[in-house]
């Protein structure tokens, strides 16, 4: 077994700013439809949940990072919710002896992080 990790911070102000410059131009590039519906969801908290979202893609993206060797966007990597609660991250792409991703996030007025832990199975 093969395990990595990746761990992102953003201020949320930062996240904010690009939404309220760019708009939809930015959200459909950065997240799907279902995380812009997901963090619109939480009126006054948004800005927290696509931050923390954004956290996620760039911590997923270190802990994989070793594994990618190709283009992708930002869209292929997709955090969603189970029935629960606990977020998830959904890749639109596969990667060869990925058995499990496991992600935490949190965030508070002024940040989001996120951690991400890949499990691989040996060859």
């Amino acid at each position: 077994m093969k395990i990595t990790n990746g761990t992102d911070i953003i201020e949320i102000k930062r996240i904010k700013e690009s939404i309220e410059k760019y708009g939809d131009k930015f959200l459909k590039k950065i997240f799907t439809e279902k995380e812009i519906e997901y963090c619109e969801s939480k009126k006054d908290q948004k800005y927290q949940s696509y931050s923390a979202r954004f956290a996620a893609k760039e911590a997923t993206y270190k802990a994989l990072s070793n594994s990618i060797n190709f283009e992708y966007s930002w869209t292929d990597f997709e955090v969603i919710n189970n029935e629960n609660g606990k977020p998830n991250i959904k890749l639109n792409f596969k990667i060869e002896n990925l058995e499990n991703l496991e992600i935490s996030l949190s965030h508070c007025k002024e940040y989001a992080v996120a951690t991400v832990v890949a499990v691989y199975k040996e060859n």
